[in-house]
């Protein structure tokens, strides 16, 4: 199945968060925090602007990206976890 937000959406995939810390201790399921790093997989067109003009989204697909931590909407599409967030929930995009 393919998706494609609308507008000024973006489909993200969630990077899982590390299994451990730094000096090797491993951390449960339960108490691993939730992700707040992700690649986007598919944009929407962009920004309708009051002169009905449309702006692009400054990321793009295959970007590696920071969002806020409980925003956007999660869904599940062919057994895969996804989140989609406006595009002003991004708060980076990682290098």
């Amino acid at each position: 199945m393919k998706a494609r937000p609308l507008h000024d959406k973006v489909l993200i995939q969630l990077i899982d968060a590390e299994e451990k810390t730094k000096g090797g201790i491993i951390i449960p399921e339960t108490a691993k925090e939730k992700p707040q790093v992700g690649k986007v997989v598919a944009v929407g067109t962009g920004i309708i602007l009051p002169d009905g003009s449309i702006k692009p989204l400054d990321v793009k697909k295959g970007d590696k990206i920071l969002f806020r931590k409980y925003g956007g909407i999660e869904i599940s599409l062919d057994g895969k976890d996804y989140l989609i967030v406006m595009e002003d929930e991004i708060l980076a995009i990682v290098n």
